[in-house]
């Protein structure tokens, strides 16, 4: 599969976690095989639209956040977009993120 199937499954992985779901549970909401969360989730296989809707109400998401993986860039391509966020950030905005930064 390609880069889509894998940042998707990515991403899937990452808000099963945060809801504190293992494979199983999750695969059971979906009414799916743990087997084929799994591929999913390792981006071997696509989700079915059918899978798609099931994963959006079974995180509480829209689909927009579902596909919202830019996160998972790379250095440089995360550095970058950094950058350009600070360069166009006004005083005050800059003071938070400064805020933010130091607080991690």
């Amino acid at each position: 599969m390609g880069i889509v199937a894998k940042k998707l499954g990515k991403r899937i992985k990452e808000l099963r976690e945060q809801r504190k779901l293992s494979q199983l549970q999750l695969a059971e909401i979906l009414n799916m095989e743990a087997s084929n969360l799994s591929k999913i989730e390792r981006g071997v296989q696509i989700p079915k639209e059918e899978s798609l809707l099931k994963l959006i109400n079974a995180f509480n998401v829209n689909m927009v956040d579902l596909f919202d993986y830019e996160h998972f860039a790379d250095r440089d391509t995360l550095l970058l977009s950094i950058n350009n966020i600070i360069q166009s950030a006004d005083e005050k905005t800059l003071q938070k993120i400064y805020k933010i930064l130091i607080n991690l």
